[in-house]
């Protein structure tokens, strides 16, 4: 036993007590305790432990002792009965129970596919924000890159293209997307590089994270691996997780530009390994990966014969002079599969128009792209009022190219919370080169940090800035946060001003 995690404790409580996660969840929420289906799921998955007042609250529902339940105290005969479920349940003092004379009715619960998802990008922290402005609390909304709150306007040819052809966007399109937009991603990719591409290898989707969730189910069975980065963008996480996949998290190197440690990308290698993803730029650190690192990554993969999926969705917000290399155009004898898309670069997150180009040996991957083609089928089509400016978008000026640039908001605003950041004691972080995300580091000694979503609970709840902590990334220590700067800059020096002050006197209980 003295091997046992909470977790471990935490279900075998449960079990002894008969009760699921939903039940938790509707009994916190009848005491007014604020406990969401994230926060369980992770304390149940071992990815978390809960702050003290959850803790006590778990250890009275389950009818178990607190200091058993935390680990560092025996559990008493009590406490060893009700877990070995020898000692009945006091219905008088568990609130779960149905009232007396209610009808036995049948309770639906979710998928247990869904215990060990997370996607705190919109998570229990953004819940307490929420309840927070409905109780008239303005928020301000570091959390999600979302450019419109900000100012950022779509190009106004986008908006003039789209409203002359609405009349002609009332039906569904085929399957993968209209022919002028998959012509113009097309012509996207060959400009890239991109090699062995044809028309029918694109498939335009309700953005990048319809077709990531397509693909992962096209892909995967129980069991099958597939390594991710860590940090990561969750939905990869999700849907391998959905999918009946493994998700396997390599790391990325803080102390090299956040580059994939390619040492650690090795060892995690199995024969159950399908494929490696890279975000690339980087969603949640902002890094850009040289050809270079890029190689590497190709390199491994031909070796273990690998499927490489590449997220490169800010592929056309990248600053300082730098360049963005596809690493499909390293790969022609390899099956890849790249992504990208207009929400970021075009400032139109909500038309929600995405893609992904299939390239390289696509013989070795027949039977898996009829997977593809079956999954896009039943979702009939995408946004085709989005698809039709898809042409427009790609050709001719580029307006994303201004922000990206000294003078640039994007580049700007990077520059000022940068060095705001970086000069508050205790902060450190790895500049950013392209996207609009920074991934600062906190020194959890001088914090006294050891929950990084406490940590952006009571940021947001003394200072009303929403921020995501590091672990919504599945990244395992509690010492980073993602904040993003699409604010402009006198809101920028507010927010610094703000962090800074509550930096100044935080140290977590």
């Amino acid at each position: 036993m003295d091997k046992e995690t909470f977790a471990d404790r935490l279900k075998a409580a449960m079990n002894s007590q008969g009760k699921k996660q939903i039940d938790l969840i509707r009994l916190a929420s009848q005491q007014g305790v604020k406990l969401g289906k994230s926060h369980i799921s992770q304390y149940v998955s071992g990815k978390t432990v809960p702050r003290a007042d959850i803790l006590r609250f778990l250890a009275e529902a389950l009818q178990v002792e607190e200091g058993w339940l935390r680990g560092n105290a025996a559990p008493d005969s009590q406490t060893s009965a009700f877990v070995s479920g020898k000692q009945p349940i006091d219905e008088e003092t568990i609130i779960l129970n149905r009232k007396t004379g209610e009808n036995n009715m049948r309770e639906f619960k979710k998928s247990e596919k869904l215990n060990n998802v997370l996607y705190d990008v919109r998570g229990p922290v953004v819940e307490e924000a929420t309840r927070m402005e409905e109780a008239g609390t303005q928020i301000l909304k570091l959390n999600i890159g979302n450019p419109a709150p900000f100012g950022f306007r779509t190009p106004d040819e986008v908006i003039y293209d789209m409203r002359q052809q609405l009349t002609e966007c009332e039906g569904y399109s085929a399957a993968n997307g209209l022919f002028s937009a998959r012509k113009a991603i097309m012509q996207y990719a060959q400009l890239r590089k991109i090699p062995n591409v044809s028309i029918d290898d694109i498939y335009t989707g309700n953005g990048v994270s319809e077709l990531i969730n397509l693909c992962m189910s096209a892909l995967l069975d129980s069991g099958d691996e597939i390594l991710i980065p860590s940090p990561d963008y969750p939905l990869w996480t999700a849907c391998a997780t959905l999918a009946g996949g493994k998700a396997v998290h390599y790391i990325c190197d803080e102390q090299a530009d956040w580059y994939p440690d390619m040492a650690d990308i090795r060892k995690k290698i199995t024969d159950r390994t399908k494929a490696i993803v890279i975000i690339n730029p980087n969603n949640p650190t902002g890094s850009l990966y040289p050809r270079e690192v890029l190689q590497q990554v190709v390199d491994i993969a031909r070796e273990h014969q690998l499927i490489i999926f590449s997220d490169e969705i800010y592929d056309r917000l990248v600053m300082d002079g730098e360049t963005h290399t596809s690493i499909a155009s390293l790969a022609p004898d390899l099956f890849c599969v790249t992504y990208s898309g207009l929400s970021k670069s075009h400032m139109i997150a909500g038309f929600r128009i995405g893609w992904m180009i299939l390239s390289g040996r696509k013989d070795i991957a027949q039977d898996y792209i009829e997977g593809i083609k079956m999954l896009s089928n039943m979702r009939l089509c995408s946004n085709v009022p989005a698809q039709s400016i898809v042409q427009t978008a790609l050709g001719g000026h580029q307006s994303v190219n201004d922000y990206i640039v000294p003078g640039g908001r994007v580049y700007d605003q990077r520059e000022y919370i940068y060095h705001a950041l970086t000069d508050i004691p205790g902060i450190t972080c790895v500049k950013p080169k392209a996207a609009f995300y920074m991934f600062p580091k906190m020194d959890v000694k001088k914090f006294h940090i050891t929950n990084d979503e406490q940590f952006a609970l009571d940021l947001l709840r003394e200072k009303k800035i929403l921020l995501i902590h590091g672990g919504g990334f599945n990244w395992q220590q509690p010492d980073h946060f993602r904040i993003v700067y699409l604010p402009r800059i006198e809101v920028l020096k507010e927010s610094a001003a703000k962090i800074a002050d509550f930096f100044s006197h935080y140290r977590q209980q």
